[in-house]
């Protein structure tokens, strides 16, 4: 027995229809959703196969989109005005049984007025109803699939696509997350320094440079040399490299074209 049919209109959202099938088989089983492109086996009488799933469904999804009271059957009359219409037939026997019915508005569909609706489907304007957005689809689909789990609690027992949270992250990956966010805020002192000038220390492998010097520098015992960072006009950052003591040596290069920011 399938627990949900999915209704909808030929020639109003059936890729919508697509997708909500397919996300409801993928949670809960073939076996517990109908929907009739995959449900009715080949050569099988579909009017007997469509009477039948709907008799015995404990849910119904309407699938409703712009154009779903204006397409048009063959008598070049609205499809939804016949009263044999199988759309209409459906959500009819959805309502007169007394299921669950869950309107699902599509994309721009507002919420269905009583007027436009014969008036055997009225009640179908009163269902609380889910929008579906295909930019929001993931979410969509699985506040549908749970309301349906908690709703039904048959099917919510065969439920394949519980919401878990996510695991905390282990030590390691915290600390691999310090790391990287050390890194980023090194590179962004690293910015600051260029544009500023002045003399710069970051941890890691850049160690202590020189931007922009102005006279002799001293910070440890050995010597000291100081070249441009960057290929160019030589206005650009300068780092020193060395163990850190007595005078800077600056060495300007011959100018070549913009820096890949190569170290």
């Amino acid at each position: 027995m399938s627990d949900v049919f999915i209704n909808y209109r030929t020639g109003d959202e059936e890729s919508a229809a697509t997708l909500i099938a397919r996300e409801l088989l993928r949670r809960f089983g073939r076996e517990h959703i109908f929907f009739a492109s995959n449900s009715i086996e080949l050569g099988r009488r579909y009017p007997a196969a469509l009477d039948g799933a709907v008799e015995k469904c404990d849910a119904l999804i309407a699938v409703i989109g712009p154009r779903w009271a204006k397409v048009l059957g063959p008598d070049g009359r609205p499809a939804l005005e016949a009263e044999q219409d199988w759309t209409r037939r459906e959500i009819r026997t959805a309502l007169d049984r007394g299921i669950l019915v869950i309107p699902v508005l599509v994309g721009k569909a507002t919420r269905i007025d009583h007027v436009l609706l014969p008036e055997d489907l009225r009640e179908l304007a009163d269902c609380q109803y889910k929008r579906f957005d295909h930019r929001n689809s993931d979410a969509d689909l699985a506040v549908l699939g749970d309301a349906l789990a908690r709703q039904l609690p048959e099917l919510g027992k065969v439920d394949r696509g519980a919401h878990v949270a996510p695991d905390s992250p282990d030590p390691k990956s915290r600390k691999g997350s310090a790391k990287d966010a050390g890194h980023t805020r090194m590179r962004t002192r690293d910015v600051e320094q260029r544009v500023r000038g002045g003399i710069g220390n970051l941890n890691g492998d850049l160690g202590t440079f020189v931007n922009e010097p102005q006279g002799p520098v001293n910070t440890g015992s050995g010597p000291q040399y100081n070249a441009p960072h960057f290929e160019g006009d030589n206005t650009g950052v300068q780092f020193t490299a060395g163990d850190n003591s007595s005078t800077v040596h600056q060495r300007f290069g011959r100018e070549h074209g913009p820096s890949d920011d190569r170290r």
